[in-house]
């Protein structure tokens, strides 16, 4: 007889096996695009060498939230995050990303620009996976559409794949953005990740709830079918009766979806 295991039931036999001792760094940085002092936080699995190919999970806030969020926080999103991170042996780094309000604007894609260029030459990163709930899986969708070459996969949960057409939070994005949707219309589309599917050349997954209206889910549903029609490695987790939340069980498994498409010698660092 074939045992299955879900995925939440193989990360916590990881997690027992390793043990809960994990550092997190306080990394500040001057930003290349402003001179501003900048920081994120880089989370250390153990057992970490930065001698060896590493992959780095970059988990992006929400709105309203910092670097510390899927550090610190325990809803279903952030520790889902931080465990799988753990439990595959991946740094897991968390930036501000200009808080407390990014949308993934273009001071926040230099910020994370440079931070990908120092986790690779301070700790060996040659993979990235970037992930993040709510505004950060807007962020997740739209920074892998604008740098599909520096992104392995991508896990977007509750975010919107389309800020052309989002009507929430538009005095924030406008600020993030530089202007109103009238004023700066490249800025957002090449930010709406469902108008740009075919730069998503890396395993996506997102996590939708049918009846979320903060965030409503129908951009990545339509996105999710344009890369099925890709011929493109897509995950959607839709609950019809979710709202604006992923749990920890769905997080866990959109992020094992990702990690298990990605290269072999990538996807696991031997546990």
């Amino acid at each position: 007889m074939t045992r299955s295991f879900s995925p939440v039931a193989v990360v916590a036999a990881f997690l027992a096996a390793a043990g809960a001792l994990r550092s997190a760094d306080d990394v500040p940085f001057v930003a290349r695009l402003d001179k501003t002092e900048q920081r994120y936080v880089v989370v250390t699995p153990t057992g970490f060498d930065a001698k060896r190919a590493n992959t780095a999970v970059v988990a992006l806030h929400g709105h309203g939230s910092d670097r510390w969020q899927f550090v610190k926080q325990d809803r279903g999103e952030c520790k889902g995050t931080r465990d799988v991170a753990e439990a595959r042996g991946f740094l897991l780094v968390s930036p501000d990303y200009r808080a407390k309000a990014s949308w993934m604007g273009p001071a926040a894609e230099a910020d994370v620009l440079q931070i990908l260029d120092e986790l690779k030459e301070k700790y060996g990163v040659r993979r990235v996976v970037v992930a993040g709930g709510s505004m950060g899986g807007t962020a997740a969708l739209a920074f892998a559409a604008l740098h599909p070459d520096r992104v392995a996969g991508c896990v977007s949960l509750n975010g919107t794949a389309n800020v052309v057409e989002y009507e929430g939070f538009a005095d924030a994005i406008a600020a993030a953005y530089g202007g109103t949707l009238r004023e700066r219309p490249e800025v957002y589309r090449s930010r709406s990740a469902e108008l740009h599917a075919d730069r998503l050349t890396m395993p996506v997954a997102m996590t939708t709830g049918g009846k979320d209206t903060v965030v409503p889910p129908a951009s990545c549903l339509r996105l999710a079918e344009k890369l099925k029609a890709l011929g493109r490695s897509v995950t959607l987790i839709h609950r019809p009766d979710g709202g604006h939340a992923t749990t920890y069980a769905d997080t866990v498994e959109a992020l094992t979806a990702v990690i298990g498409r990605l290269p072999k010698e990538d996807a696991d660092r031997g546990r």
